[in-house]
């Protein structure tokens, strides 16, 4: 037993226990040999450990470094918010209208004489919608169309004349309206404008019917300019601008003002900045020591950190050159602090958006050498899935904790195969221990048989 290494006391037995047949704790002493032989293996956990703290730590600042490349990819995309245009009226109550990127910036008046409107048309009362009335012919011209309307026993009511006309499908809806003076057919066109006008051209059933609301055209001028709309919604009169008509008001000239949306362009600043700081925090709170804890981050000794830090800082402080004085970050009124995070300084950023619009786009949206171009490629390559600096650096984690895996799986098969042999060994002593007082006695009588020849 002195080969295990085993303590005999540790396992509380002494000469007294072993010489009394009790035996020992197979279990106890084979789970002391294997816990001392896991010494390695308790080791290899806690590196196993370690790796799964950096690899969440390094998935958390890469998916924050992907946050950033969006941010700087919605200022850089010359099809995005910072060629986004937009178009604000004096008068919403009347007039609105949006700008596509192809909208040309300038200031339009737009007066509106008159709404396009949908045509409708009624008829007298009757008692109710069952009510009969004489059979006969209605004409009905709906736009440019004229369709007659056979009305017999089948349907010389209010009901069955609606359910007729909607059968046929002409683009106008036929229901019955019910008053305090009895049922009516009401028609309202389907189109909206002049292309749409209802009119009841012939009748000889004896309903009489009233044109309610004729079908026109909105009218309305344009810096001067008549013009003529089917529809509310105008597109076309201005280059990449729709407006929107809203009501009518023959004396009110309505400004409407197209140029850059610099509200978007200053909400997706915000977005860059928030996304940055965000990452170079993450950064660098891994390297910043807790004396608390006596520690820094899981990441403190991190190359690969070290690195995307050092390129971030670079690429935040790039300064371009021949851009009417707006050539940095700083320019527009971003600041990097000492920690290295960045502020907006509103008011210089409103005046570079407000007077030198195409500076700013030209920041972010320019040639190789523009702000933009240099981090949004830079970014490209930092997060790049199989080549980009954090990527690379967790699959080596990832790697190691597979060989890791291998090595602790491997060595619990050893340690299993072991357990047995231990078994095996300790239950045939166990068993010779508890026999031992049984073979003892059997001595001792034979010893004490041999006294008396020996006297």
């Amino acid at each position: 037993m002195s080969t295990t290494g085993l303590n005999l006391n540790s396992l509380g037995m002494n000469q007294s226990t072993v010489t009394s047949g009790s035996g020992i704790d197979v279990t106890a002493v084979v789970n002391q040999i294997l816990d001392a032989a896991r010494a390695p293996e308790r080791l290899w956990q806690q590196q196993q450990s370690n790796f799964t703290a950096q690899s969440n730590a390094l998935t958390s600042i890469n998916s924050s470094l992907s946050a950033l490349q969006t941010a700087i990819q919605a200022l850089h995309d010359v099809t995005g918010v910072t060629s986004a245009n937009t178009a604000t009226s004096s008068q919403p109550g009347i007039l609105t209208a949006s700008a596509q990127s192809g909208a040309v910036a300038g200031s339009h008046l737009v007066t509106i004489t008159n709404l396009a409107t949908m045509a409708s048309a009624y008829t007298d009362a009757l008692a109710n919608e069952n009510t009969t009335f004489q059979t006969g012919v209605i004409t009905l011209q709906f736009g440019t169309k004229s369709t007659d309307i056979t009305v017999d026993s089948s349907n010389n009511t209010l009901s069955g004349l609606a359910s007729t006309i909607n059968s046929e499908q002409l683009g106008v809806a036929a229901s019955v309206i019910n008053d305090e003076n009895g049922s009516r057919l009401a028609l309202i066109s389907q189109t909206i404008g002049q292309p749409g006008d209802l009119t009841i051209t012939g009748n000889t059933t004896g309903l009489n019917f009233h044109k309610s609301v004729e079908g026109q055209n909105a009218s309305l001028t344009i810096d001067g300019v008549p013009f003529s709309s089917a529809t509310n919604t105008v597109t076309g009169a201005l280059s990449g601008v729709t407006l929107n008509l809203v009501g009518s008001a023959p004396n009110t000239p309505v400004q409407i003002s197209v140029g850059p949306d610099t509200n978007g362009a200053t909400q997706a600043v915000n977005n860059f900045v928030s996304a940055y700081n965000t990452v170079i925090g993450a950064i660098s709170a891994q390297f910043t020591y807790n004396g608390a804890t006596n520690s820094a981050g899981t990441l403190a000794a991190n190359g690969a950190l070290r690195s995307l830090q050092s390129s971030l800082l670079s690429d935040v402080t790039y300064a371009m050159s021949s851009n009417n004085g707006y050539e940095s970050l700083a320019s527009l009124g971003i600041n990097m602090a000492n920690d290295g995070t960045l502020s907006v300084d509103q008011t210089t950023l409103n005046n570079a958006l407000s007077g030198h619009y195409s500076d700013f786009q030209n920041f972010f949206q320019g040639s190789s050498t523009s702000f933009g171009s240099n981090l949004a490629a830079d970014l490209t390559s930092l997060t790049a899935p199989t080549t980009g600096v954090l990527s690379e650096n967790l699959t080596e984690i990832k790697n190691q904790q597979t060989t890791l895996s291998t090595t602790i799986s491997d060595f619990e098969d050893r340690l299993a195969a072991r357990r047995q042999q231990l078994i095996t060994q300790y239950s045939q002593i166990d068993a010779m221990l508890r026999q031992y007082p049984v073979t003892l006695q059997a001595i001792t009588a034979q010893l004490a048989t041999l006294q008396p020849a020996q006297k």
